[in-house]
């Protein structure tokens, strides 16, 4: 289970970033589409299954997944897509990765839970693993190369909702103690009359479905079926100074935010505006939450979004999740040691979360994509993806916004016209190329971090020849 050798990333020719050349037009290769989605009886009967028998919270495509390989998925009739959605930034190394299966086959030979009554060996290795990462490539206060002590704690989940959920918990237990600090006043005797409980985020913010999580996700489309929703909430806009000594208070005991917004439209955090907040968050005593559910383990081009900025940017807690495990659920929260030391024995818990099974998947995996190899590759093919994508606006300056959104493999396109990016999701799938739509105006791009320069030239190709038939 140690690292594999980079061999399963595609092959590049000598420094084909360097000196590739780009289309001077927009490929008109798949103007129309390629694949028919004709259903068979069998696919027919299943369809109507799912309709009886499961509730219908989702709106799915007419066809069956029925495997997959690297980039590329199959639907039962036969067609072949490049999925350049990841399961939505989920699978790092694509469908069916022979380390993966490697790994899952043989830990789930010996045991795959025990539930946190005992310990076992992948929950700590995996943990230790995140914690060095970070303190050698930057964030959670670290710099690049720190030679700090390792200071920070990790509690595992099962997904990012869990995760959100779990920092919230812990933000909330940290503000009940610094308030009891600052008054004099133990929280135990009278848990009403503490005050500092509340919790700031931010508009287009995606933070989960749970009643926790949801209720900082400010979406009224989320938010409204299931109201009232938790109390205590004030709601900020991203990137905007002037609001920040407005949400967060004294009373504030948590923040959070996304560093790359992900379902809200693929829209970054600006430095400054990071640096006021955690600099707000000092002032006031609030715990400051970067979610990098999406954003982070090296899709934005590092290991955390944040790694790539000054320390005084820097958040408290930061929670985890997706491609951890390669789709293998699990989720994490990883926290200073000053935010952990809050808790204590019973304070929070889970029966499944940080499984032997789900920590050495996600062990094997965090190996594999931080490997200087991986890391490289990665980063001269996202470079080469923006690039591509770089001259769409210039081509079809009436129908995109000017700049391409994102970084590393977290990249959006924005469009003028809100009705027009789900319309293009439905003809990239009718040529053969999944994407997805984020927030009401951009269409997301988040393939697996190992793909190539081949699927990269046909995803964007598809793509430049959907929009050309707006």
């Amino acid at each position: 289970m140690n690292r594999l050798s980079s061999a399963r990333i595609p092959k590049l020719s000598a420094r084909w970033y360097s000196h590739h050349s780009l289309p001077t037009a927009p490929s008109k290769k798949y103007a129309e589409p390629t694949h028919k989605f004709a259903q068979s009886l069998q696919t027919k009967s299943f369809l109507q299954n799912c309709s009886q028998y499961l509730l219908p919270v989702y709106i799915r495509p007419d066809f069956i997944v029925s495997h997959g390989k690297g980039s590329y998925l199959w639907d039962t009739e036969g067609n072949k897509f490049l999925d350049f959605s990841a399961g939505i930034a989920v699978n790092a190394l694509g469908h069916a990765d022979d380390g993966v299966i490697k790994v899952l086959t043989e830990q789930s030979g010996k045991v795959l839970h025990t539930s946190n009554v005992y310990h076992h060996q992948w929950a700590a290795k995996l943990a230790e693993l995140i914690v060095s990462l970070t303190q050698k490539e930057g964030g959670l206060g670290y710099a690049t190369d720190s030679a700090l002590e390792p200071s920070a704690k990790v509690f595992f989940a099962n997904s990012g909702t869990e995760a959100n959920e779990g920092a919230l918990k812990i933000a909330r237990k940290v503000g009940k103690d610094r308030w009891s600090t600052q008054t004099g006043i133990p929280w135990e005797s009278d848990p009403t009359r503490c005050t500092k409980t509340r919790i700031a985020c931010f508009e287009n913010s995606f933070h989960g479905r749970s009643m926790g999580a949801i209720s900082v996700t400010i979406n009224a489309k989320y938010q409204q079926p299931f109201a009232p929703l938790i109390p205590g909430i004030d709601v900020g806009k991203l990137n905007d100074l002037a609001t920040i000594d407005q949400i967060v208070t004294q009373d504030t005991c948590a923040v959070i935010v996304e560093p790359i917004q992900g379902e809200g439209g693929i829209h970054v955090a600006d430095t400054n505006w990071l640096r006021a907040l955690r600099r707000r968050c000092d002032q006031v005593g609030a715990v400051l939450i970067f979610d990098e559910i999406q954003c982070g383990l090296y899709r934005s081009g590092t290991l955390w979004a944040h790694s790539a900025l000054p320390t005084d940017c820097h958040p408290d807690i930061v929670t985890m999740a997706k491609p951890l495990a390669n789709g293998y659920p699990i989720g994490a929260v990883l926290m200073r040691d000053n935010i952990a030391a809050a808790m204590s024995a019973g304070t929070h818990g889970t029966t499944f979360g940080g499984s032997p099974l789900a920590c050495a998947i996600g062990h094997h995996v965090l190996s594999r994509v931080s490997e200087p190899s991986f890391i490289q590759h990665m980063k001269e093919t996202g470079g080469y993806l923006r690039e591509r994508l770089e001259l769409l606006p210039k081509w079809f300056p009436e129908i995109l916004e000017e700049r391409v959104r994102g970084r590393g493999l977290i990249l959006g396109l924005g469009f003028k016209n809100t009705q027009h990016p789900a319309l293009v999701v439905d003809m990239a799938r009718e040529r053969g190329v999944f994407v997805l739509t984020a927030g009401k105006d951009a269409v997301r791009i988040v393939p697996s971090l190992n793909i190539g320069k081949e699927e990269v030239d046909l995803a964007v190709d598809v793509l430049e020849s959907s929009i050309g038939r707006i």
